[in-house]
């Protein structure tokens, strides 16, 4: 399958690099490796988003994954060339925000094109420690996340 699900402009694209301990018994990445990509990819991009040392990034305020979603499109099979998965923002809500991404070659591997491993989209709640509750995003951040704005992940449909 070929690359047609990377939107363009809000993307930030973060290279994976395969290890022997993602490969199962069928002999390529476990599917369950896929969520640990997602994750590296979402904090790589949020640093680079509100930048290292930022006193408002979401990563240093409390924030939790509350719903996962991935379509599996086509194996990965252990080699050194790192994936790369694309992650962007799909909607920012008043405490929550939705990413979606694209896990594919980055083309040196099948001649110049990119195939697409996996759609991928998560939901996540900002968290007030303390209590444990919904915090809303301020304006500084909200700034940050719509500045990553992007489609919908084009999910095939159900049927």
């Amino acid at each position: 399958m070929t690359d047609d699900a990377t939107p363009t402009g809000a993307v930030t694209s973060v290279d994976i690099s395969l290890r022997w301990s993602d490969m199962d018994a069928y002999g390529h990445v476990n599917n369950v490796q896929y969520l640990r990509f997602l994750e590296d990819t979402r904090i790589e991009a949020i640093g680079r988003w509100f930048g290292e040392s930022s006193s408002t990034s979401i990563l240093d305020t409390g924030i939790l994954v509350a719903r996962q979603e991935i379509e599996y499109r086509e194996p990965v099979v252990l080699r050194r060339e790192p994936v790369v998965v694309d992650v962007w923002v799909t909607r920012v809500g008043g405490s929550s925000v939705d990413l979606g991404y694209v896990l594919h070659d980055n083309g040196a591997t099948t001649g110049g094109e990119r195939a697409v491993h996996a759609l991928a989209a998560t939901t996540m709640v900002q968290v007030d420690l303390r209590t444990s509750r919904p915090k809303a995003f301020d304006e500084g951040q909200r700034e940050v996340l719509e500045r990553h704005l992007g489609p919908e992940v084009p999910f095939r449909k159900r049927g």
